[in-house]
């Protein structure tokens, strides 16, 4: 892909110093749309890396950095071996929140942003990948959403063409800008097309919302 919606050349897009990569749901494919992203940014110039700021459901090492690693076509570099790039890992497939205290932990969020500067000093531009959605619990009631404020973080929502996805785009979407998040791009996942005449309905739908209600937010498809 080389245009955006906006007819804007990818190459001159200036990314954000950290970008953080939430969805719609777990299963949107953030992991994929991180390292495919992060792909683009690498092959028009940019100095990227990507970070999996919570990884849930694996023991000493991140899946999600393992995409996306094998998306942007590299080898693991010396900050995944070191888990700069995965700086908290639990082994439940669950929320945050859930995995911390079934293993025993408490979530470090200091160690998370600790290691996404460090990154920083090494990369033009990191991607941290969010663990589900914005409401996702990660200690209490503090919940995904309110980290990305705190560190003020602009986001990429990754939507697809699933019945149901509109409601969830356009939930995500009030909850973005109910708190003053800035939405830097939407990602449009593609895999989830199965069926045409929806997944063409929620595409346009979602598209024009955008255009309308978000003017300056980059429209990508994936």
């Amino acid at each position: 892909m080389e245009m955006s919606e906006q007819n804007m050349p990818l190459h001159q897009i200036e990314w954000p110093r950290n970008l953080f990569i939430t969805g719609i749901d777990t299963d949107a494919g953030k992991s994929y749309a991180t390292g495919w992203l992060a792909n683009i940014i690498k092959e028009t110039g940019g100095n990227v890396i990507t970070m999996k700021f919570v990884q849930t459901g694996n023991n000493g090492y991140s899946e999600d950095i393992e995409v996306h690693r094998k998306i942007m076509g590299i080898e693991p570099t010396s900050a995944d071996k070191l888990l700069i790039t995965a700086p908290q890992i639990f082994s439940y497939p669950c929320s945050p929140d859930l995995a911390a205290r079934l293993d025993g932990r408490e979530i470090n969020l200091d160690l998370i942003a600790e290691a996404t500067k460090e990154l920083s000093r090494q990369y033009e531009t990191v991607l941290i990948e969010g663990a589900g959605g914005l409401m996702v619990p990660l200690k209490g009631e503090y919940l995904t959403i309110d980290y990305i404020k705190d560190h003020e973080l602009p986001t990429v929502l990754v939507t697809n063409g699933r019945l149901g996805s509109i409601n969830h785009t356009l939930l995500a979407l009030y909850a973005l800008k109910h708190y003053n998040i800035k939405v830097f791009a939407i990602i449009y996942n593609t895999y989830f097309d199965k069926d045409k005449i929806i997944a063409e309905d929620t595409r346009k739908y979602i598209r024009g919302y955008i255009n309308e209600n978000f003017k300056d937010t980059l429209y990508l498809e994936m």
